[in-house]
């Protein structure tokens, strides 16, 4: 199941963008691999509880986050990893997990990684387990609007 929003949304705004089906995969390294994108290049959300409210921070697929810098950068000790109970609901047009990482088409706060944001393109699950899209960060930026934060990652 393609993510309708966001084709619709890209289309809408005239960016171009490749779509790359693959064979199933179910995490952002293999993903990337099967799409031959670069690990530092597959953007992968992870939906977080920050005071209660959902957002999602985007990495690249190599890092994890570490939730206690997050924590520290937003001046709260309220941040978690949301359930996959919490967050499947929010993307009513994606695979459970394979949602792109444009939060503001979801209604939640984006947060994104600096060393993301100094890629000149940027891959991600387009909804489903078997599609990618690629496209420019550039485009991303300015569609999203994400902050960007230097994490610190593993």
């Amino acid at each position: 199941m393609p993510a309708k929003t966001l084709k619709a949304f890209l289309d809408k705004k005239g960016v171009k963008y490749v779509s790359i089906q693959h064979s199933t995969a179910y995490t952002s390294q293999e993903i990337a691999a099967s799409a031959h994108v670069s690990g530092r290049d597959f953007a992968k959300p992870v939906i977080v509880m920050i005071e209660g409210e959902m957002a999602m921070v985007v990495l690249p697929a190599n890092r994890q986050l570490v939730l206690s810098e997050l924590r520290d950068m937003l001046d709260t000790s309220h941040v978690r990893l949301a359930s996959e109970s919490e967050f499947k609901d929010v993307f009513p047009d994606c695979e459970t997990g394979a949602m792109p990482p444009f939060g503001n088409l979801y209604k939640i706060k984006t947060y994104v990684t600096a060393n993301l944001a100094d890629e000149p393109e940027i891959a991600f699950n387009a909804g489903a387990h078997t599609e990618v899209i690629k496209m420019s960060y550039l485009d991303f930026e300015r569609l999203v609007n994400p902050t960007v934060l230097d994490f610190v990652t593993t």
